[in-house]
């Protein structure tokens, strides 16, 4: 596996964690379909979040909320109707939100967390 892929799917355990952390209940991670992929798809209260992580090892990229542009949350609410329909349950709500890791050098981590951003 690419140091990239590992960094990644850390940061998507870290991102988990933090959620689950916080009273989210994850219903998917790596939810994938002919369109794409979701990271995490999680309940808070009665709403359904699709969950976008983004991990960085350094500044070099900007910050990981800024690689969700316009395009990216299109698609993340497109996928996330897919998922809606494929779940086949009702729900609350819908919200996207963006989880950002960054790993630090010494071994730690960063979360932060941006709640509706699409």
């Amino acid at each position: 596996m690419a140091a990239k892929d590992r960094i990644g799917r850390r940061g998507e355990r870290i991102a988990a964690d933090f959620l689950r952390r916080r009273g989210y209940e994850l219903l998917a991670r790596n939810w994938r379909c002919a369109s794409g992929e979701i990271d995490i798809v999680a309940r808070d209260g009665e709403t359904v979040v699709v969950c976008e992580v983004k991990t960085r090892t350094g500044e070099g990229y900007g910050s990981p909320a800024e690689a969700v542009t316009g395009d990216k949350a299109d698609r993340l609410r497109r996928l996330a109707g897919e998922w809606l329909r494929s779940w086949g349950r009702p729900h609350g709500g819908l919200r996207i939100d963006v989880v950002g890791v960054r790993v630090l050098p010494a071994g730690g981590y960063t979360v932060e967390h941006l709640p509706g951003v699409g």
